[in-house]
């Protein structure tokens, strides 16, 4: 049986949330056509303003309210990363 790539499982996956760069480089090799993933932006700029506009949305729309207040949801992880 094919193994399945490290961002999809536990090893490639980051304890901040996210994905960690093992996680980051098996999505890029798994998704050759698209752009590559790259690490938070947690300084500013537009790739955060866009990140923090997007997830804030799901968060609101997609979680329930039990998930939206666990601090250690994957959601509020990744928002946490990227400071916003």
């Amino acid at each position: 049986m094919p193994k399945t790539p490290a961002w999809q499982r536990k090893e490639g996956k980051s304890e901040e949330g996210g994905l960690n760069a093992k996680g980051r480089a098996s999505y890029n090799k798994a998704n050759p056509g698209k752009p590559d993933l790259k690490a938070p932006q947690p300084e500013g700029g537009k790739r955060r303003d866009s990140f923090c506009a997007r997830m804030e949305g799901m968060k609101k729309k997609l979680t329930s309210e039990k998930t939206a207040k666990d601090p250690d949801s994957r959601i509020n992880k990744s928002l946490r990363a990227w400071k916003c």
